[in-house]
């Protein structure tokens, strides 16, 4: 049971933020799974509320992923709990209590099972600035699959909301399309049920089952390197279903052209309909993100304690709700206020969720150094192409990192017109909407500041 429990861990990990996951699974054991009651052992009774409340259709549901047939879930409090669980992947193991086990659902029958999770909705995927282009591509795609965002490329950092959004595309297709064989599956899923089926001759009947999808969802695509079988099949299906006008959506943690070794010619029609992405909340987007999923818990939590969070947390939407969690768990067992805690200075944000602050100089100085320029170059009043363009990037990034005003960012980069500085920002601003490689190198630059 250890492995099996071990297996659901990992995928549940995928799901959950790491400090909710840090919180409530990592101290919790498989104690029984006889004719489909399961008893999970948790460290003490207040976890078996949270547990139940918060995770118990996820539990179900990983569980059930990992061919355990689930007709209840109980939680016991256990000294038998301690499970450190580390795998990313889940590997298919065959548990040893077959009477309960289910049919397993491969992809080798991807319209058996759909693969995706109920809970990912578009209801509760909060739409702001750093999402809102890539889901008008999404509700496109749900009104009207194969036709004018296919496929449809998403990629942005960890903890952003790839998974849900494109898994919130096949849920809500289905509601109007009941009958559409949709199957999501995470790329490593994909090459190892590949190479299964190649292992035990079934190549053929993989090929084809996938080719009667309507839709098929691929997650995280960037761990297809160095995987050339599986990138020639996926190639060939890709091209099956794109001439059969079938929706092929996608996910990376970057564009197909920065992932080492996947072929040109995939990497080329992975972006035929453009790549969309999701970029880093901002403070307004953060609040808006804690407020709906305080309203979705049912949860009192002050404005004030939100904005702190909003303000401390500047890495990601999962480190994010981690956070908020974590306020909320000290706030019930210390029977105080999250506002009240963060007062008395009881809450301290994690160190790696919080930037350091940054100097202007400090700004200049690394956007000079990515340019290969110096910091005088930048400061000069040279109209040079590659200057210019330097200049505008060390402005964008002097007003969005430091809030610094248009006239102490005209002192910094040695202009005497402001106007000049408010017409740079606004011309970055606009780039990034169009020029994925510019958001790429001010990520790049951002990680040299911070790094």
């Amino acid at each position: 049971m250890y492995d099996v429990w071990k297996n659901a861990l990992a995928e549940i990990e995928q799901q959950i933020s790491a400090a909710n996951f840090s919180t409530w699974f990592q101290d919790t054991s498989l104690l029984s799974t006889d004719d489909g009651h399961i008893v999970i052992g948790v460290k003490n009774s207040f976890f078996v509320k949270q547990l139940h409340n918060r995770y118990l259709d996820t539990i179900k549901s990983a569980l059930e992923h990992n061919n355990i047939g689930v007709s209840d879930v109980t939680f016991e409090v256990s000294s038998n709990t301690k499970v450190t669980p580390r795998p990313r992947e889940i590997t298919h193991t065959t548990p040893s209590i077959k009477p309960y086990i289910r049919k397993a659902k491969t992809s080798l029958d991807p319209y058996h099972s759909t693969g995706l999770n109920q809970k990912y909705t578009l209801d509760n995927f909060i739409v702001g600035s750093n999402n809102d282009l890539a889901v008008s591509a999404a509700r496109n795609i749900i009104s009207s699959p194969g036709d004018r965002y296919n496929p449809f490329f998403l990629y942005g950092g960890p903890g952003l909301g790839k998974t849900h959004l494109v898994q919130a595309i096949g849920n809500e297709i289905l509601k109007t399309r009941p009958d559409f064989k949709i199957f999501y599956t995470p790329i490593s899923h994909f090459y190892s049920d590949f190479i299964d089926a190649i292992q035990s001759g079934k190549g053929k009947e993989f090929n084809l089952k996938f080719r009667k999808l309507d839709c098929l969802i691929v997650d995280d695509f960037q761990f297809i390197v160095n995987k050339e079988k599986s990138q020639e099949e996926f190639f060939n299906i890709f091209n099956d279903l794109y001439q059969l006008n079938k929706q092929i959506i996608v996910t990376s943690d970057r564009l197909p052209s920065q992932i080492k070794t996947v072929d040109e010619r995939l990497a080329s029609r992975l972006t035929w309909a453009g790549a969309f992405d999701l970029q880093l909340p901002k403070f307004e987007d953060k609040c808006a993100i804690l407020r709906a999923k305080a309203e979705l818990s049912d949860i009192d939590i002050e404005p004030e304690a939100i904005e702190y969070i909003a303000e401390n947390v500047n890495t990601n939407i999962r480190d994010l709700e981690g956070e908020f969690s974590t306020i909320l768990l000290m706030s019930e067992v210390r029977g105080v206020t999250p506002l009240e805690l963060i007062k008395n200075g009881a809450v301290n944000i994690n160190k790696q969720s919080r930037l350091r602050p940054a100097s202007a100089k400090q700004i200049v100085d690394k956007v000079a150094k990515y340019f290969n320029l110096s910091p005088k170059d930048i400061r000069s009043r040279s109209r040079v192409s590659n200057i210019k363009n330097a200049r505008q990037v060390a402005m964008f990034l002097l007003s969005k990192e430091l809030n610094l005003s248009t006239t102490k960012i005209a002192t910094e980069v040695g202009l005497q017109n402001h106007t000049t500085v408010m017409h740079g920002i606004r011309k970055i601003d606009s780039d990034l909407k169009k020029d994925f490689s510019l958001r790429d190198q001010i990520e790049e630059i951002k990680e040299n500041i911070y790094g």
